[in-house]
């Protein structure tokens, strides 16, 4: 299929202003070429059956392809571009032959100055509020044509890639407000109530387009299947590059679970008798995967006052946290015991991992800080353990375990 010719019309100031400014916020201009780009112009190749194939971004000077295959990416002027001159079509522009449309028999890519394009196929880039930021193109260096087919599954992975880029630039906004928490959250301290009211509001406002995203990879992902006019490769291909946006998608949704249930810990306490040493059998049979192998020694715990389930979330955490932070192949090797004075109970967990160092001891109770970046974690768990004690007017610090290792010890009221 070939479109008729037209024209180009030039671009007005206003939407290549809305055209740069949406080409910006995307970061990919002076970055190197995504794994994820380079993957769906490579399909776009194989659907096309050509060699040469290219995603181009449009400025209002210039043409940047981001990601090729079958040749060297370059940025050249707009005036040069074959694309650019077909931005203000309505539709797909395919064309058998380029050096026999007169759009483009004197372009320098046709005419062998820049390139010796033949078959030319580009498919629009356009943004969820309708700004064409560039093409997908595909093209070849003698004459060819797509089928109804090629041409559907073109069409449709032009709009995965916008997809794409749009994924990564709400996975920065994402990032930039837990950002923003992180270096609020002194501010945050200044009280709970105030703390309660921001985190759960946060979470509330990155839980609404994390879930639209989520939603929209899912139904992506099950109309590709489910459309018979897409070669089962391709579709295998694709489903692959949105499971693993869908991946990451999951991870940050965790992190905003876990700021939520920070924000709603530790603050009204239903107080009563609490059997420490009923509690962590239960974390033990809830932790059971995570302790499988492991060593756990559990000494004889007292009762106190105070909330249960607050008291067994700071259990969970520490016991979860001895188990995790072992050093490769090695099983973890635990021990709960208490010590019971006059006024107060002295809790003790004491594992023989990786340990942390004696400068981070203090900072690893903040929110999002992390003293094992390679080791996954949200950087929640301390801080929610840590409220829950200072809720409970008690006090918990970390010590070395001698001989190596972390020894987290609570302190809580009789």
């Amino acid at each position: 299929m070939t479109t008729t010719a037209h024209t180009a019309a030039p671009g007005s100031q206003d939407v290549d202003a809305a055209r740069l400014e949406a080409v910006e916020r995307y970061h990919v201009l002076l970055e190197p070429p995504r794994a994820d780009l380079l993957a769906l112009v490579g399909i776009a190749a194989q659907v096309a059956r050509v060699p040469l194939a290219t995603i181009n971004l449009i400025t209002d000077t210039e043409q940047h392809q981001i990601a090729v295959t079958g040749f060297e990416a370059a940025i050249c002027t707009r005036s040069d571009s074959m694309c650019a001159g077909v931005l203000h079509e309505p539709e797909p522009v395919i064309v058998s032959d380029a050096s026999l449309d007169p759009r483009f028999a004197t372009n320098p890519f046709v005419t062998g100055e820049l390139g010796d394009v033949r078959f030319y196929a580009t498919h629009h880039l356009r943004t969820p509020s309708g700004v064409t930021i560039g093409t997908l193109c595909v093209f070849d260096t003698v004459p060819r044509s797509l089928d109804d087919e090629q041409e559907a599954a073109l069409r449709e992975l032009a709009a995965r890639v916008v997809d794409v880029l749009e994924l990564e630039l709400r996975s920065r906004d994402l990032e930039r407000s837990v950002l923003a928490l992180e270096q609020a959250h002194a501010e945050l301290e200044r009280s709970n109530a105030q703390l309660t009211a921001f985190a759960g509001q946060v979470a509330h406002d990155l839980r609404n387009p994390l879930s639209a995203i989520s939603m929209s990879l899912d139904l992506l992902d099950e109309g590709l299947t489910e459309d018979p006019r897409v070669d089962p490769q391709v579709s295998g291909e694709l489903s692959f590059i949105l499971r693993r946006a869908a991946s990451g998608a999951g991870r940050m949704r965790v992190l905003i679970d876990d700021l939520l249930s920070y924000a709603r810990l530790g603050g009204d306490l239903r107080r009563g008798p609490v059997d420490l040493g009923a509690v962590v059998a239960e974390v033990r049979t809830d932790l059971a995967t995570a302790l499988h192998g492991a060593r756990v020694e559990v000494g004889p715990l007292p009762t106190v006052h105070g909330d249960r389930s607050q008291l067994r979330a700071v259990l969970q955490n520490l016991l979860a946290n001895s188990a995790k932070f072992t050093a490769p192949g090695q099983p973890a090797r635990i021990e709960v015991h208490a010590e019971t004075g006059e006024r107060t109970v002295r809790l003790e967990v004491v594992d023989h991992g990786l340990g942390i160092p004696e400068q981070d001891r203090a900072r690893v109770f903040e929110p999002l800080a992390r003293a094992h970046e390679e080791i996954a974690g949200t950087g929640i768990g301390l801080a929610t353990v840590h409220r829950i004690v200072e809720a409970h007017r008690g006090a918990i610090g970390i010590t070395g375990t001698p001989g190596g290792g972390t020894t987290v010890w609570v302190e809580l009221p009789r």
